[in-house]
């Protein structure tokens, strides 16, 4: 059975961008049921050189918006990037999973060859459909999405492997 871009795109990045939402979630009770500071996991990160969690979630949200909309022949709408709590980026995640799941699936037709000239080290790099999504959107999600797992159960967060798989169908 052959699969559509769009197949490999909206509901893959949804279900990384939900349970992104459910570890968020859980970070958030932690910190309330522990009397934690948000601003503890906030502004945690795994080293010093990498970034925080709001960064994690922001450019794995950014980059899920954009490889859907690029791949729907559109630009992605813009975000701002000030979260500052647990809120703040389940909102932003929420809103990103409502554009995503918006786009029109046939809008993804012929997508795989599509040009996608992307920034890569600061210098543009043309992809085609396909390989924008397999060897560089896919990879920045999850990416991403794992760096801000891994910050919150270093601080404590009682996650494992099913928070960031999520219920497998």
């Amino acid at each position: 059975m052959a699969m559509s871009l769009y197949q490999v795109t909206v509901p893959v990045l949804v279900k990384a961008l939900s349970n992104l939402r459910t570890v968020l979630e859980k970070a958030k009770a932690h910190a309330l049921d522990h009397k934690i500071e948000e601003a503890a996991f906030i502004q945690a990160r795994l080293y010093p050189d990498m970034l925080p969690l709001p960064r994690q979630v922001q450019i794995a949200t950014d980059i899920a918006r954009g490889a859907s909309a690029r791949l729907a022949g559109q630009e992605p709408p813009p975000y701002e990037d000030n979260e500052q709590t647990f809120d703040d980026l389940i909102a932003r995640i929420d809103r990103t999973l409502a554009y995503i799941k918006a786009l029109d699936e046939k809008a993804f037709d012929a997508a795989e060859t599509r040009e996608i000239t992307r920034p890569v080290r600061g210098e543009p790099h043309k992809f085609t459909g396909a390989n924008y999504l397999l060897q560089f959107a896919t990879p920045n999600v999850y990416f991403h999405a794992a760096t801000a797992y891994g910050i919150l159960r270093h601080n404590g967060v009682p996650l494992g492997k099913a928070d960031f798989l999520g219920v497998l169908d």
